[in-house]
């Protein structure tokens, strides 16, 4: 009988060996990433007693802090322009932030350790301690454009514009949006948490950032990496495929007219672009073959797994298919691929940067409270070499046709004076409805922005809808 309690007596003392060292182990080496995680609610009532860093766009303040009443022990975050930025600044609100109010919520509320110093120098000096201020690289004119093109539609969609150069988001705009000021409400939180509690209910999702977190058939405007898949294995602009009016691929696939391309004779690379062939770019997906394909979107981002920028960002996919009726399809951008908005701003960015796909971000800087700069961007290549700058080149004339040629399917994404390339896209959703697309960057010489708009079910062609839009984002960009 004594053995059986000894035995019992040892395996107790064991578990109680195994819970001291978890705890020790959770307070010596977990005890900082506890306290930073984003579901800790602690870290966010607490900083509501905090004078929080601001959050600027340029030389405005689009979020920032105040005493509540003139009681410095409290602080009310506001939020300028709210609706505009919410999708990228997102809302701090008791017991959670969103958005770049969570991402960059330890430079703001001053516990970052690069604030070390100057929080212990505001000690010593006996000043009110302050979070610091984050810089984004948004472009208001931009980021107005893109909000204003899709509220004019009544449409949910996403709008995101890059600078091809530097990996800058220049605009990332997500319809429908909400005001994080109705839900950001420290006096009345009752309000506030009902507000929030609507809008996570909401069919819309205007907590969905479109453009960052949602994925949809890329549609034509995946032609841009068909085309480069093929340049990049030998073929030129010139280069032909047949262009009927109809390909049988299990299921007919047609062109978006009733008829051929090309009169019927085997269509341009080039030509097919301007006007968007489904059969010639169809074709062409099947001789090059699934691998190439797969590697070339893979070259562009696809299938490379979430990124942050510091915001999280969903992976786009194509998959490597070897069944041909599947390949032809997805050569025009259906099928199984999917694609966020910022994936295919990353395609035009990439073409616009002589092949060279840069890192995108959003915080351009910090400064702390003393207006010291304590981080800088630091631009990087992401995926270096996604084409060859020979391809680049190539790409880029047969974009501008889109925009300029006597057959061009997105005219409406043209600037005067100003070459732009382009490409359109119009994606079946297998719902009856359509999502409209168009990618550009501009101007074609000398890229300031490439822009990616798509919009839900729109129904009508990309260079109806989505193009103008593009249009006006980029106009802003290149007249600042």
């Amino acid at each position: 009988m004594n053995k059986p309690i000894r035995r019992l007596a040892l395996f107790t003392m064991a578990l109680f060996g195994v819970l001291l060292l978890n705890i020790s182990w959770i307070q010596t080496f977990q005890a900082e990433s506890l306290r930073e995680h984003p579901y800790n609610s602690r870290q966010f009532l607490k900083s509501l007693n905090q004078h929080r860093g601001s959050i600027l766009v340029g030389s405005e303040e689009v979020a920032y802090s105040e005493p509540v009443g003139g009681d410095s022990e409290r602080y009310q975050r506001h939020y300028e322009n709210g609706p505009m930025y919410a999708p990228v600044v997102g809302a701090f609100r008791a017991g959670s932030a969103t958005g770049i109010e969570r991402a960059a919520n330890s430079f703001l509320d001053g516990s970052n350790e690069l604030l070390a110093v100057n929080n212990f120098r505001d000690m010593l000096t006996g000043e009110e301690p302050k979070g610091a201020d984050v810089y984004l690289t948004v472009d208001s004119g931009a980021q107005q454009a893109a909000m204003d093109g899709l509220q004019s539609l009544g449409k949910n969609g996403a709008a995101v514009a890059l600078n091809p150069q530097t990996g800058a988001v220049l605009a990332s705009y997500s319809s429908p949006t909400y005001d994080p000021n109705s839900v950001a409400s420290v006096t009345n939180t009752e309000e506030a948490n009902q507000n929030w509690t609507e809008l996570e209910a909401s069919e819309q999702q205007p907590l969905l950032n479109r453009g960052l977190n949602q994925v949809y058939p890329p549609g034509s405007t995946f032609k841009v990496v068909t085309a480069a898949t093929a340049l990049e294995n030998g073929a030129t602009p010139e280069s032909t495929q047949e262009a009927p009016a109809s390909l049988d691929l299990g299921q007919p696939l047609p062109n978006a007219w009733d008829g051929p391309c090309n009169g019927g004779a085997p269509d341009s690379l080039a030509h097919s672009i301007e006007i968007s062939c489904n059969t010639s770019m169809a074709n062409w997906a099947i001789e090059l073959g699934g691998q190439k394909l797969h590697d070339q979107a893979s070259a562009f981002g696809f299938n490379q797994g979430p990124m942050e920028i510091p915001l999280p960002v969903n992976e786009s996919s194509a998959p490597l298919e070897t069944d041909p009726n599947i390949l032809g399809r997805a050569g025009i951008g259906q099928a199984n691929i999917q694609a966020t908005p910022l994936q295919m701003a990353l395609v035009a960015a990439g073409v616009a940067n002589d092949g060279d796909v840069m890192k995108p971000y959003l915080i351009d800087s910090i400064q702390n409270s003393n207006l010291e700069e304590v981080k800088a961007a630091q631009p990087e290549v992401a995926f270096p070499d996604a084409v060859s700058s020979g391809t680049a080149e190539d790409l880029t004339r047969m974009m501008i046709g889109v925009t300029e040629g006597d057959e061009a399917s997105g005219p409406a994404g043209a600037i005067s004076g100003i070459d732009v390339a382009g490409k359109t896209g119009t994606a079946e959703t297998g719902t009856g409805h359509t999502h409209n697309w168009f990618i550009s960057f501009a101007p074609a010489d000398d890229p300031q922005i490439a822009v990616a708009v798509v919009v839900e079910n729109g129904d009508a062609s990309g260079g109806a809808v989505a193009a103008p839009i593009a249009q006006d984002m980029m106009e802003a960009v290149i007249n600042e």
